[in-house]
């Protein structure tokens, strides 16, 4: 009898220290601490170094007891179990952080001991904790992101539910547009995202073949030359990533940044198969055209302000001579390009000529 009520004296004794560590961190939550404060206030709970680890931006945090940054960046155990932590102590205790019902991160405590009785209460807390932060102040406000992760926001064969877990990770609110970029250029995509995408969150990363920015506005009018970008609608990544694509196809060292919602029925040649563009008499002589570079730099010229005294400042050149090669290059496409159907029928065969020289965006995004 005399060891049942010790035993049950003690069992009090622990559940009473885990309603209190459960109160300790009702209490972080409701302030909306940053992770941290949240690390700073479990080593002082735990009287050892604890740490976080966030897997997408593979951000590392350790505290001390007393407050202090924990020298280096040891300490960071991963899904495969507690590594060495600095200094030579182990990770005593780790516990997966969730969001979402995905992985996000881990906790971990570094106690030089055994771990405590009340250490598996304190790291699932501080785990909940860390979880409510992130979902809360997010990702940093541009980085670089993982491109599998921004693949399932854009991706046509993800179902909404696993994109929009994929768009809270990368810190996008569910309530908020989310407009997409195609961009091709040698700059660095994260350089690029900081200049042209004036409100955060800002994600970049870069595809096989071309690379990708995602933010609630992207601004035409700020991406750094010689980059080429094409930029969707808001709304549904996947359809504003289709439309990026597309508008990419379109931008010219002229026209370097094209929106999609400005294509209007220009957008429709996009969905045009090659192989038909290709057999077009007015395409064919585009081609043919295409030998002599500089008759298909007036061309577009012409074609862009409908003006020969324009295109003339354009290319800063005599009118007169404008006006001489622009009717020399009507006699070899077989059209008078100083009537308007003449000028139109140019322009669009311009425009499809060019989209040969660039895959078309995958029917599925």
């Amino acid at each position: 009898m005399e060891a049942l009520a010790d035993r049950l004296s003690h069992l009090d004794s622990h559940v009473h220290g885990a309603i209190r560590v459960v109160a300790f961190y009702d209490t972080l939550m409701r302030r909306r601490v940053d992770l941290p404060a949240l690390a700073r206030a479990s080593a002082g709970l735990a009287e050892c170094v604890a740490g976080v680890r966030l897997h997408g931006t593979a951000r590392v945090v350790r505290m001390t007891p007393d407050g202090r940054p924990a020298a280096g960046a040891g300490g960071a155990a991963g899904a495969g179990g507690p590594r060495a932590a600095d200094g030579g102590r182990a990770v005593s205790a780790t516990a997966p952080i969730l969001l979402d019902e995905e992985e996000i991160g881990t906790v971990w405590l570094e106690r030089p001991g055994p771990p405590g009785a009340l250490d598996p209460v304190l790291l699932d807390r501080f785990a909940l904790a860390v979880a409510a932060a992130v979902e809360r102040h997010g990702p940093a406000p541009t980085t670089m992101a993982d491109p599998a992760l921004v693949e399932l926001v854009i991706g046509a064969g993800t179902d909404e539910a696993s994109r929009a877990r994929a768009l809270r990770r990368l810190g996008f609110a569910p309530d908020r547009p989310v407009r997409v970029a195609a961009v091709r250029s040698a700059l660095p995509l994260d350089r690029i995202g900081a200049l042209v995408c004036p409100d955060p969150p800002v994600k970049a990363a870069r595809l096989p073949d071309v690379g990708v920015l995602l933010a609630p506005a992207i601004a035409a009018d700020r991406f750094p030359a010689p980059a080429r970008a094409g930029i969707g609608g808001p709304g549904n990544p996947e359809v504003s990533w289709r439309q990026a694509r597309t508008a990419l196809r379109f931008a010219t060292a002229r026209r370097p940044v094209v929106r999609h919602e400005d294509l209007g029925a220009l957008a429709l040649l996009d969905r045009v198969p090659p192989d038909a563009v290709r057999e077009n008499p007015d395409v064919a002589a585009i081609g043919r055209l295409a030998a002599a570079p500089e008759d298909l730099e007036t061309l577009d010229a012409y074609c862009a302000t409908g003006s020969l005294r324009r295109a003339a400042e354009l290319l800063h050149r005599h009118h007169s001579s404008i006006a001489r090669r622009i009717e020399q290059i009507g006699r070899t496409l077989g059209l008078d390009l100083t009537e308007p159907a003449g000028l139109l029928r140019a322009a669009v065969a311009l425009t499809a000529w060019r989209l040969l020289d660039d895959p078309p965006a995958p029917a599925n995004g």
